[in-house]
C-alpha cells in the first residue's frame, strides 16, 4: 500500500471549508506602532476620537455599533484568527483608540500562555511513524522500497504546503538559482513556474520508469532545462477540463484555474511515480535505467557515459530536488518548512556525497582545480579528503581527490590531507545553489589542504542546476 498524498485539489468536505489541516497563522506579537506609543506613555486620556459618536482623526464619527463591532474582533485578532480585512480595520482602530489598544495587550498577553509559540510545520518524522503503526496492524500489498521512501515522503509534504497556500500566492515571484561554469545562473519565475519546473524534470524520471511524459507531444529533447523552458513557455497540460470549460462559458477562469495548472498533474506524477517503485521493489542499486532515457547525464560525472545509472539515485535525486524547491516556495510565501525526516535526509547525503569525485575531476578537465594534479595507478588509493557531515542525515565520507575510481583505503583513510565539518542541511543547500561555497566554509570546520578543501566545496556547488 502507497499510501495516499492527501486532498484533491479543490476538494471540500461537508461543511464546506478546503479539505485539509487549516493553515495556522503565526501568533501576533506586537501592536500596530501607534498603539504602542500610546501605551508606553503615562497618563494619557483618549481623544475625542476615542469616544463612540465623536469625530474620529479623519473627522468621521466613530459610531457605537461600529465601535462594538470592533472590541468583538479583540480576541480573535490575539489568536490571530481575523481575516486580513478584518485585521486591517481592527489595527486602524487601535491606532486611534487606547481602550481598545489596552484591552488587546491583555487578550494578547493570554493568548501566549494558552498556546506558546511553536513551527507552524508538522515534524517531518510524524509520517513515518503513521505509516509503521500502520503497516504493523497490517503489512503492505506493495511495500514501497527504503530508496523511494524519501521522494515518496518529500512530494506527499510538498502537496500539503500547496493545499495551503492561497489563490494569490501562486502568483508570488521568486528566483531558482544554479552554478554553472564558474558563475552563477538565476531564472525568474513564480510558485506555479516551480511547480511545472518540477512537473517536466519529474517527467524524465517517469518515462524512465515506462510511465507517460506529462508534457506528451509538447516534449523537447534534452535536459531539466531544456524541458522547463519548453513547459514554461508552451504551459503544461490543464489538469482537467475546468480552463477550457470556463474560456467555453465565456466565464473568466479562477485564480486557481490558471496558476495552479501544474498541481494536479504533479501530484498524480508523483503517485504514479511511487507506485511503479513499489511494483518494482529490489534493493538499492538492483535496478539501473539509461542515461540517455534517464535525460540526465550530469547527475553522475563518469569517465564512461554508457554506465547506466541506478534507478533508487534517481529516485533520491529527484526527493533532493523537491525537497529544495519546496523550501524555495515556502521561503517566497512566508511558510515554516523542516528538512527531511533523518533517514532519509541521510540518503540524499550519501547521494551528493557519493557525486562529489565525479565532480571534481570534471572541474579538474574544465581547468577549474586549484590541487595540483598526481597520476594514480587505476585501483589504487590517492589523496583523500575527509567530508564530516554533521546532524541527523550526516556521517563520514571520504572522498578521492585524484581520481575518481581511486580505491579508499585505510591508511589513505587515516591520512586525509583535508577535513571539511559542515552542517547536513548546509551541505544539500551548496550542492542545491542555495548557498555558495564561501557560506558553507565560513560555518564550517576546515582544516588541512586549503586547494583540496576549495576543490570539494566547489565541485559540490557544480552539482547543481535547474
Amino acid at each position: 500500500m502507497t499510501g495516499p498524498h492527501g486532498w484533491e485539489p479543490g476538494e471540500r468536505d461537508p461543511g464546506g471549508t478546503a479539505a485539509g489541516p487549516p493553515r495556522v497563522p503565526q501568533q501576533r506579537t506586537e501592536l500596530p506602532p501607534r498603539a504602542a506609543e500610546r501605551l508606553e506613555e503615562d497618563g494619557v486620556a483618549p481623544d475625542e476620537g476615542d469616544v463612540p459618536g465623536h469625530p474620529g482623526p479623519a473627522g468621521e464619527p466613530v459610531e457605537e455599533d461600529q465601535h462594538q463591532e470592533l472590541m468583538s474582533l479583540l480576541g480573535a485578532w490575539a489568536l490571530a484568527a481575523c481575516s486580513a480585512e478584518e485585521s486591517e480595520r481592527l489595527e486602524s482602530h487601535l491606532n486611534d483608540c487606547a481602550r481598545c489598544a489596552e484591552e488587546a495587550v491583555r487578550l494578547r498577553d493570554a493568548a501566549t500562555l494558552l498556546e506558546p509559540q511553536r513551527s507552524l510545520d508538522v515534524d517531518p518524522g510524524l509520517r513515518p511513524r503513521v505509516l509503521d503503526a500502520c503497516l504493523a496492524r497490517r503489512p503492505a500489498r506493495l511495500p514501497v522500497p527504503s530508496w523511494a521512501a524519501p521522494y515518496d515522503a518529500e512530494t506527499a509534504r510538498l502537496d500539503a504546503l500547496l493545499n495551503d497556500i492561497t489563490a494569490d500566492e501562486w502568483r508570488t515571484p521568486l528566483a531558482l538559482r544554479w552554478y554553472a561554469g564558474g558563475a552563477w545562473e538565476r531564472r525568474a519565475t513564480t510558485v506555479a513556474g516551480v511547480l511545472d519546473h518540477l512537473l517536466a524534470v519529474d517527467g524524465l524520471l517517469a518515462r524512465s520508469v515506462g510511465l507517460p511524459d506529462p508534457l506528451g507531444e509538447s516534449a523537447v529533447p534534452g535536459g531539466p532545462l531544456a524541458r522547463t523552458l519548453a513547459c514554461w513557455t508552451n504551459g503544461p497540460p490543464a489538469p482537467d477540463g475546468a480552463v477550457a470549460a470556463a474560456a467555453g462559458s465565456g466565464r473568466r477562469p479562477g485564480a486557481k484555474e490558471c496558476p495552479a495548472r501544474a498541481w494536479r498533474p504533479w501530484r498524480e506524477q508523483s503517485r504514479a511515480l511511487v507506485r511503479a517503485a513499489a511494483t518494482t521493489g529490489g534493493r538499492t542499486g538492483e535496478y539501473t535505467v539509461s542515461r540517455a532515457d534517464y535525460g540526465d547525464p550530469g547527475l553522475f560525472v563518469c569517465e564512461e557515459p554508457d554506465v547506466e545509472l541506478a534507478l533508487s539515485d534517481a529516485y533520491l535525486d529527484r526527493a533532493f530536488a523537491c525537497w529544495v524547491h519546496a523550501g524555495d516556495i515556502a521561503d517566497a510565501v512566508s511558510y515554516p518548512y523542516e528538512p527531511p525526516f533523518g533517514p532519509h535526509l541521510r540518503l540524499l547525503v550519501d547521494l551528493t556525497a557519493r557525486r562529489l569525485p565525479g565532480s571534481i575531476a570534471g572541474r579538474r578537465r574544465a581547468g577549474l582545480a586549484s590541487l595540483a594534479r598526481r597520476l594514480t595507478p587505476a585501483g589504487k588509493p590517492g589523496r583523500t579528503l575527509h567530508l564530516e557531515v554533521e546532524g541527523a542525515g550526516g556521517g563520514d565520507w571520504y572522498i578521492p581527490l585524484d581520481s575518481p575510481d581511486a580505491a579508499i583505503s585505510r591508511a589513505a583513510a587515516r591520512d586525509a590531507v583535508a577535513h571539511v565539518a559542515l552542517d547536513d542541511v548546509v551541505f544539500c543547500q551548496l550542492a542545491a545553489g542555495r548557498v555558495t561555497p564561501e557560506e558553507a566554509a565560513a560555518g564550517s570546520g576546515v582544516a588541512g589542504d586549503r586547494d583540496a578543501v576549495h576543490d570539494v566545496l566547489f565541485a559540490a556547488a557544480d552539482l547543481s542546476r535547474l
